[in-house]
């Protein structure tokens, strides 16, 4: 009988499943929350007992001719920890549901992931989440002793990222350099040495590039008078240099194919936006180069704007210099952590143990 890990990506509004092979996807779908109970529910604990039933109802009838080997669920917002899988235990969950380290639907994961496993004794995992932190000491000095740099990026993907080019070069990761630059909604730009993120920007808010979304680095006067201005709660602020920044702010749109058809047909305000887009992109991935001491064996470009070759050919003109460019587009997520329950069910990566602070 076949063997399969389950895979389960909660959202705000939906929670995506998928039900892996080693080699392949069986079934995956969106599961839209809109209109149900859950969508009037504000907190994480009162959604979970709905999440779990919905999920089962759905994927219970994949599991026809196949055996369930462990559930992967996304990692949420936890304390900074080193990269790997998981076991998902109590401090986990505690530290995940009380949004303790932040508040995101992801924080679900890994108690959706326990609930289920649990039904059919299988271990529970969650694979590289958002907090992974691999920082050099440093990476995490900000200028200000209040303030220390944190690592917050798309790790899920730019660590998958890592392996796949690795293999593709024939190489171990500890033998290799990269800067990989996830150009999604929000944008991560990370040094990866030896299999390790040694510096990024924090991709969630207030560093690194602009994006579709997020306003990345702002001029410290500016934004201080932003915030003392009396117009914008922190909330709002949050807000609005976190999903309304960026090409939404100045454009009115997040969808870089609308830019560029704008661009096509002359719109001159959103060819110059786009290119400075592209030219911070730039620049931060100049900056990584550096952090490599300019010993780079690729610049990794993924992410759903990989898919343009508008933004992969502008970043090869201002950065191919410095390493030959490779493409991995998309977000990939399901297929990451189906990889890394595979993995860890296999005894290819150790499995980590959370413990809390």
């Amino acid at each position: 009988m076949p063997e399969v890990v389950l895979i389960i990506n909660p959202g705000s509004t939906s929670t995506k499943i998928g039900l892996y092979t080693r080699q392949e996807p069986l079934q995956v779908k969106n599961i839209d929350h809109a209109g149900t109970p859950i969508s009037q529910m504000p907190s994480i604990i009162e959604q979970l007992p709905l999440r779990i039933a919905i999920i089962n109802q759905t994927f219970k009838p994949w599991l026809e001719a196949h055996r369930l080997v462990a559930v992967v669920g996304r990692g949420g917002l936890l304390k900074p920890i080193p990269g790997g899988v998981y076991r998902v235990n109590a401090a986990m969950m505690a530290d995940a549901t009380s949004c303790k380290y932040g508040s995101h639907a992801s924080n679900m994961g890994a108690s959706i992931a326990d609930g289920i496993a649990g039904e059919y004794h299988v271990p529970a995992f969650v694979v590289n989440p958002v907090t992974v932190d691999e920082f050099i000491p440093e990476a995490r000095i900000s200028g200000i002793p209040e303030i220390q740099r944190r690592s917050r990026l798309h790790a899920l993907n730019v660590k998958a990222c890592i392996r796949k080019e690795a293999e593709r070069l024939g190489k171990s990761l500890q033998e290799v350099n990269f800067v990989v630059a996830h150009l999604g909604g929000g944008i991560t730009v990370a040094a990866v040495r030896g299999g390790n993120i040694i510096d990024c920007n924090d991709a969630l808010l207030g560093m690194g590039p602009f994006s579709p979304e997020r306003a990345g680095a702002l001029p410290t006067e500016g934004l201080l008078k932003m915030a003392f201005s009396g117009k914008f709660s922190m909330k709002e602020l949050c807000t609005k240099l976190s999903k309304q920044g960026g090409l939404m702010a100045y454009l009115g749109t997040n969808d870089v194919r609308e830019v560029l058809r704008r661009i096509a047909a002359g719109d001159e305000q959103a060819h110059l936006i786009f290119k400075a887009m592209i030219y911070q992109i730039a620049k931060e991935i100049g900056a990584m180069a550096t952090v490599l001491e300019g010993r780079c064996d690729r610049i990794i470009i993924t992410g759903g704007l990989a898919h343009s070759h508008e933004v992969v050919s502008m970043l090869t003109e201002r950065v191919g210099y410095i390493a030959p460019l490779a493409v991995w587009p998309g977000e990939n997520e399901l297929e990451s952590m189906a990889e890394g329950g595979f993995r860890a069910i296999d005894g290819q990566e150790p499995i980590l143990e959370y413990i809390a602070e």
